[in-house]
């Protein structure tokens, strides 16, 4: 048992790594990432626990990458707030109704989310944005309403929604690229916090794997921002390698469900 359970820290910390790593560097691949992770090699075999666990668990690596963006000044307060505090009530509404599925439907779902973003990821976006943006009653109101559907969507599927929150405040907003990154990671771990308390008041988190998925996050948090500050660049090709991991991913975790 002692080495099983060593195994489980040494797999927990290495696949947090590796979130971290993705949610520093571009704003996503959290709990796309972790969730798979989690019930694959970490071993949790109940989906709703592995759901409530990386959603804490991205939740904390994201407010802590949050930091670090912040120190570099690349956070967008004031949209990044009206993002988040709409996306909450989404977040707590989607995370219900993400409880009253059945765990294998919801896998196949998530997997067809999972291929929805990879297309995504693989549009070109826009190099340019306006870094001096200042909030207003129009974009205030474009925040506020495509924060409530992802939100929404990103507390049923128990993920952070990094995805989908970057391109929804470039959306909103008109901001540049690093900044939303840096800016969604506040939104990212308010829906997270939000999923993973509805789940904790059902007794379906592992905290113990959770601390160990935290640390490894905090690690590669570290190298991601660092990486997002250095080579904004080069996300182009970043976000095609990624979403071929994404199809790789959605299609294992489609044929374990069936």
């Amino acid at each position: 048992m002692l080495a099983t359970s060593l195994e489980q820290a040494a797999i927990a910390v290495a696949s947090g790594s590796v979130v971290g790593f993705s949610l520093a560097l571009v704003g996503g691949g959290g709990s796309i990432l972790a969730v798979p992770a989690l019930l694959y090699l970490v071993g949790i075999t109940n989906t709703h626990v592995a759901i409530g666990t990386s959603a804490l668990a991205v939740a904390i690596n994201a407010f802590a990458n949050l930091a670090q963006h912040a120190r570099k000044q690349t956070v967008k307060w004031p949209c990044a707030t009206v993002f988040a505090v709409s996306g909450v009530a989404g977040a707590a509404l989607g995370s219900t109704l993400g409880k009253l599925v059945d765990g294998r439907h919801l896998l196949l779902l998530f997997a067809a989310v999972m291929v929805l973003v990879g297309v995504a990821m693989l549009r070109p976006k826009a190099a340019e944005g306006d870094s001096a943006v200042r909030i207003t009653p129009a974009i205030g109101f474009k925040l506020m309403l495509i924060g409530l559907l992802t939100g929404t969507v990103s507390g049923f599927f128990g993920i952070g929604g990094g995805f989908l929150i970057v391109p929804g405040i470039m959306l909103g907003s008109g901001m540049p690229m690093i900044n939303a990154v840096a800016s969604s990671l506040f939104s990212v771990g308010s829906f997270g916090l939000t999923t993973a308390a509805n789940y904790a008041w059902s007794g379906l988190i592992d905290w113990t794997i959770a601390g160990w998925f935290i640390g490894g996050g905090i690690l590669g948090g570290v190298l991601g921002t660092r990486m997002a500050l250095k080579a904004a660049k080069y996300k182009g090709l970043l976000n095609r390698i990624f979403a071929a991991l994404i199809f790789l991913v959605a299609g294992y975790i489609a044929w374990r469900s069936l």
